[in-house]
């Protein structure tokens, strides 16, 4: 559900795997492209897409009879559209979630999300987490992922449905973790991009890499994830590949604000959704409710949202008081 880039990646997981997958798209234009020509080309123009994917902008008639939902929408624009596919979910489906954010004005996980507002329970909720650029996956690179469930059968059930032969997916219970890292390191990637504008090296980079990690792992800890999940797939090596390449969307979002571009300019230029952008406040508020500190995030939310500049903002992290924490965590 969703045909941008990585539900459009996913899609073709799902064929690549030996299954049916039908995308659902908004746009006429879009789907027609997907279904006549075999590519999405206002996301991964180039790519040659599987004759068994099919697209459909009715989402009835994507979700009839569906074993499996993946929901890649715009982590702020999911209640909504639950409003219009709850009717249409199969009871039996299991829904996973490949978003990457935090819902503002009520700092739910996207899990959250899917419970409250498409009565969705959770040994049915899965989340499929991993170092994963859409491009490189779609063009067959190899890559790997982490599917979680709190019903360890069912995120098994993704694993079976998503592994190909260049495609790894590991499984884990652990819900929370899982969607935690992959909604900060959105933020921290923000902050390395802004670091690369103002024309900061590997040092700084991996600076704020490893902090990030352990401002994850913090809040992590508060919610009750396991400390493991953030040494793995699903807590470094994202944030390793969104903090790393200039096909991230959030990293390259920062280092355009850190040439100099204002906020609404990089909005302009930006094609796809940032999720860092819109949940970095809703991250703080999560932090702020459970008394964990979140530096990086501050300083990223006070440079969208509170007109901090970026050099100021740079200097308020390397000058706080610093605290007895072993081995820099």
């Amino acid at each position: 559900m969703g045909a941008g880039s990585w539900g459009t990646v996913m899609a073709k997981l799902f064929c690549d795997a030996g299954g049916d997958a039908v995308l659902w798209g908004r746009r006429p234009e879009a789907v027609a492209a997907i279904n006549e020509r075999h590519e999405n080309p206002d996301y991964l123009p180039g790519i040659t897409l599987p004759e068994t994917l099919r697209a459909t902008v009715d989402p009835a008639e994507a979700l009839d009879g569906a074993d499996i939902v993946a929901v890649a929408v715009p982590a702020q624009t999911l209640r909504a559209n639950l409003a219009a596919w709850g009717p249409h979910l199969p009871p039996d489906a299991l829904v996973v979630s490949l978003m990457k954010g935090v819902e503002l004005g009520t700092s739910r996980l996207m899990s959250e999300v899917l419970r409250e507002a498409a009565d969705v329970p959770a040994e049915r909720i899965g989340v499929f987490c991993g170092p994963n650029l859409a491009r490189e996956i779609a063009s067959g690179q190899p890559g790997a992922a982490v599917a979680a469930c709190v019903d360890e059968a069912q995120a098994r059930r993704l694993q079976a449905a998503t592994m190909t032969p260049y495609f790894r997916v590991y499984t884990t219970t652990d819900v929370v973790g899982c969607e935690l890292g992959g909604a900060v390191k959105n933020i921290v990637a923000l902050c390395v991009g802004m670091a690369v504008g103002l024309g900061f090296g590997a040092s700084t980079q991996a600076l704020l890499m490893t902090r990030g990690l352990a401002e994850i792992a913090r809040l992590g800890a508060a919610l009750g994830a396991d400390e493991h999940t953030f040494a793995g797939l699903a807590g470094m090596g994202d944030l390793i590949g969104t903090c790393s390449s200039p096909l991230s969307r959030n990293r390259t979002f920062g280092e355009n604000l850190g040439r100099g571009m204002t906020l609404d300019e990089v909005i302009a230029v930006t094609k796809q959704t940032a999720e860092g952008v819109k949940s970095s406040e809703a991250v703080l508020e999560l932090a702020r409710k459970h008394n964990v500190e979140m530096p990086i995030a501050e300083a990223v939310a006070a440079v969208l949202y509170h007109g901090m500049p970026i050099k100021e903002a740079a200097i308020s992290l390397i000058s706080r008081s610093p605290k007895a924490e072993r081995y820099g965590m």
